[in-house]
């Protein structure tokens, strides 16, 4: 679709970089700033839920997303180095993903609040089990011990497919999560138009951008326009 308008992908991964920057910044700031710091182990149990949009945001979303822009971002790289790296940064992505709703359950077992109640905690664990599975799949099928050409050629175009969907899908996990944090906050007293909710909205509304540009630079062509390896487009029928 990106490719038809005749849109390139190297802008949309400079600003996705710019944009993830600030995120992460914009979520540091709020974490330690606003909330007091971080920490695996507190008498404050705070500081224990901190770790987890931090990690979530910029260990789980923004390695992500470096690991679907790896072959927009550097399209020279050779198709084994750019699909290792691919590989790499994911399963690092899902390790920090899994300590940080680790760090979730922790403060919710410390506190004395329940687990798994909002839509918030559904969808994140159904986001990080998806993301799980579709790299386990993309590890034996693309990687070791690799599937036969064809099946590859077939499989690569529904493997993107469903990656950016659980891709969107841990965008809509992280925006619940700012909104349900906020209206913990502010139901306890926080100033609905002060600094840190301010902050916070802005934070989401970022990864908002840096989400859609993450998606427009994975779907549009990097300035080598030569398909992947075994690559073949899902068939319209029509």
């Amino acid at each position: 679709m990106a490719g038809a308008l005749g849109v390139k992908a190297t802008p949309f991964t400079y600003a996705a970089h710019a944009l993830g920057a600030a995120a992460a910044a914009m979520v540091l700031v709020w974490c330690i700033h606003f909330r007091g710091g971080l920490a695996l182990e507190a008498v404050n149990k705070n500081l224990i839920f901190n770790v987890h949009p931090v990690l979530m945001l910029i260990g789980f979303i923004i390695l992500g997303s470096e690991a679907i822009m790896v072959y927009k971002v550097f399209p020279g790289l050779s198709h084994d180095t750019a699909k290792l790296t691919h590989l790499i940064l994911h399963a690092i992505a899902i390790v920090l993903g899994a300590v940080g709703i680790y760090c979730a359950f922790k403060f919710h077992n410390e506190s004395g609040i329940a687990n798994l109640y909002s839509l918030h905690s559904w969808l994140g664990i159904g986001a990080i089990s998806l993301y799980g599975i579709q790299w386990i799949f993309g590890f034996v099928t693309f990687f070791f011990p690799g599937a036969a050409p064809d099946v590859r050629r077939g499989a690569l175009p529904w493997h993107a497919l469903f990656g950016l969907f659980v891709y969107v899908l841990t965008l809509a996990t992280a925006e619940l999560g700012f909104l349900e944090k906020m209206t913990f906050l502010q139901s306890s007293g926080l100033d609905k138009y002060g600094p840190e909710a301010l902050l916070v909205n802005f934070t989401a509304l970022v990864v908002v951008l840096f989400g859609a540009a993450v998606v427009v630079a994975a779907v549009a062509p990097a300035a080598k326009v030569d398909e992947p390896e075994g690559y073949a487009p899902i068939p319209v029928i029509g």
